[in-house]
C-alpha cells in the first residue's frame, strides 16, 4: 500500500491532551477522535469481518474542521462511511453486510453507510452516465475524493490498534485549506460540495479548480463512484 502513514495507538488511549502534539498523525488521530461515533466505529467495525475496511470521507476531515472551530465535533456531519473492499461483488453479499453493519451500530443513532468498494463501478455507469473502471482497493476509493484535503481513511484491528491512511499529509487539513484533485470528479461537483462545507466551516480557504487541465486530462468519471 503506498503512501500509508502508519500510526498504531490505542483508540481509547488518544485523548485530547494529545491535541498539542507535533506529530501530525497523533494530532489527526486526537481531533478524529474527539468525536465519539468515530471512536465507537472504530471499536466495534473489526466484528463485521470484512476485508480492507476504512472509516473515511466526512467523518474524519469534518470531525477535524469542527475540532479546529471550536465546534461540537459531531457538527454538519450527514453520515459515516465506511467502506471495505470484498471479492464477492453481488449485491446480496453487499447487502447482508449492510444488515449486519445496521445491527452492530444501531445504538450510535447515525447512519453508517458501508459500501464494498470492489463492486462500485457495477452501478456508477447508471448512477453517472459513462463507464467505469473498477478500484483496486479501498484506498484507491479514497485517492479519487473529490478534494486532495479529503482523503483520509482510519482502520484498526480487534486489539485496538489504528492505522492511518493519508496519502496527501496533513498541512492542508490543518490549515483548512481544501485542494482540489481534478481525477475523478469533474469542477461542478468540487464546486457544490466546497460551496456547502463553506457555509457550514467558514473558515475554510477554498482552492480554485485548475483551469491548465487538458481535455485529454480533464476527469470523466472513469473511475468507480464519488464519495466525501
Amino acid at each position: 500500500m503506498r503512501n500509508v502513514a502508519w500510526i498504531h495507538k490505542r483508540w481509547d488511549k488518544v485523548g485530547q491532551d494529545d491535541v498539542v502534539t507535533t506529530n501530525g498523525e497523533q494530532r489527526f488521530l486526537a481531533h478524529v477522535q474527539r468525536n465519539p461515533i468515530n471512536g465507537k466505529i472504530l471499536e466495534q467495525a473489526p466484528l463485521l469481518g470484512v476485508s480492507d475496511w476504512w472509516l473515511t470521507a466526512g467523518a474524519l476531515f469534518q470531525t477535524v474542521w469542527n475540532v479546529l472551530e471550536r465546534k461540537d465535533p459531531q457538527t454538519g456531519i450527514r453520515d459515516y462511511d465506511l467502506f471495505y473492499f470484498g471479492k464477492d461483488t453481488s449485491y446480496e453479499a453487499e447487502n447482508e453486510v449492510i444488515v449486519r453493519a445496521r445491527e452492530l451500530f444501531k445504538d450510535l443513532g447515525v447512519e453508517v453507510e458501508v459500501r464494498n468498494e470492489a463492486r462500485v463501478h457495477l452501478w456508477s455507469e447508471d448512477h453517472f452516465g459513462v463507464p467505469a473502471i473498477p478500484f483496486t482497493s479501498s484506498t484507491d476509493a479514497v485517492d479519487h475524493f473529490a478534494a486532495k484535503t479529503c482523503c483520509f481513511a482510519v482502520t484498526s484491528d480487534k486489539a485496538g490498534t489504528l492505522s492511518t491512511y493519508a496519502p496527501h499529509g496533513y498541512e492542508d487539513l490543518f490549515a483548512r485549506k481544501i485542494v482540489p484533485n481534478p481525477v475523478l470528479a469533474p469542477q461542478d461537483v468540487y464546486e457544490t460540495k466546497t460551496k456547502r462545507w463553506s457555509a457550514q466551516w467558514p473558515s475554510l480557504i477554498v482552492m480554485p479548480w485548475p483551469t491548465d487541465i487538458s481535455a485529454d486530462e480533464a476527469p470523466s468519471m472513469s473511475r468507480g463512484g464519488m464519495k466525501s
